[in-house]
């Protein structure tokens, strides 16, 4: 039998994220604050959100809208890359760009941490945008998700396929 292993991956899941962008359009549709505002929240491609309205702080709130969103549909802001307001005609934009997978650098530092604080006899393989983590005992493993949930990566980080 295989040494037990588990994948690390960034990913967002798209039906959650389509979720969250219609119930904020939603909320900015009815809220009274929003009235009038020209305030939208909409899905550009499948990698960006464009966030609009007429003034920069009704953006700004809208953006906040679409923030509380997504944390209540379990993705992580880490994972949502929000410009500033830029003015386009009468209305301001935020691009938002949502990021997926594990970039090189991030994933050789996870690597490194792993070799680093990580249990003996535990080794991590990048694997183009994700990482696969191998060991002897279970248990191994099991410390190293936790040692991972603890430290602040500044990347939104998911266990799977865990043997």
């Amino acid at each position: 039998m295989a040494d037990p292993s588990f994948d690390i991956v960034s990913k967002v899941d798209r039906q959650e994220l389509d979720n969250a962008v219609n119930q904020a359009g939603k909320e900015l549709a009815t809220r009274f604050d929003f009235r009038n505002t020209g305030a939208s929240v909409t899905l550009s491609g499948d990698e960006a959100i464009s966030v609009a309205a007429d003034t920069e702080d009704r953006a700004r709130a809208a953006l906040e809208v679409l923030k509380e969103k997504l944390v209540k549909r379990d993705i992580s802001l880490k994972s949502l890359d929000a410009g500033d307001p830029k003015q386009s005609g009468k209305t301001y934009k935020i691009e938002c760009k949502i990021i997926q997978g594990i970039e090189s650098d991030k994933a050789k530092a996870i690597s490194k941490k792993i070799r680093d604080e990580g249990p003996k006899g535990v080794q991590a393989q990048i694997q183009g945008d994700q990482l696969r983590v191998t060991g002897k005992k279970r248990d191994d493993l099991q410390a190293v998700i936790a040692l991972l949930k603890q430290a602040d990566l500044g990347v939104a980080l998911q266990f799977t396929n865990y043997r």
